[in-house]
């Protein structure tokens, strides 16, 4: 079984920009060894003769007609703007 170690799950903490406390850091070790060792179990299983799939159910995406429709004039969508500026939404800046 592949063993889970706290520099690991610390590592992956990080790459995941999470913080997370001493006691978390024991905890997910321990529920990722757990996790591991249940998909160990799963190779053991015989899957000859199974075809592979990516789901259990056979589905399919229902998508609408893409019809073109009228859109709302410029003058309703500048009213329903918060803050509209030089003929464009302005929004709160994302990056720094």
């Amino acid at each position: 079984m592949a063993n889970i170690n706290e520099e690991q799950v610390r590592h992956v903490a990080h790459l995941a920009r999470l913080a997370v406390t001493d006691e978390e850091v024991q905890q997910f070790t321990v529920q990722l060894e757990k996790i591991l060792g249940f998909a160990e179990q799963l190779n053991e299983l015989d899957t000859t003769g199974v075809e592979p799939t990516t789901h259990v159910l056979d589905l399919k995406n229902v998508l609408r007609k893409d019809e073109v429709r009228p859109s709302l004039p410029r003058t309703e969508v500048e009213r329903l703007a918060p803050d509209w500026e030089a003929g464009q939404v302005r929004v709160p800046a994302v990056f720094e």
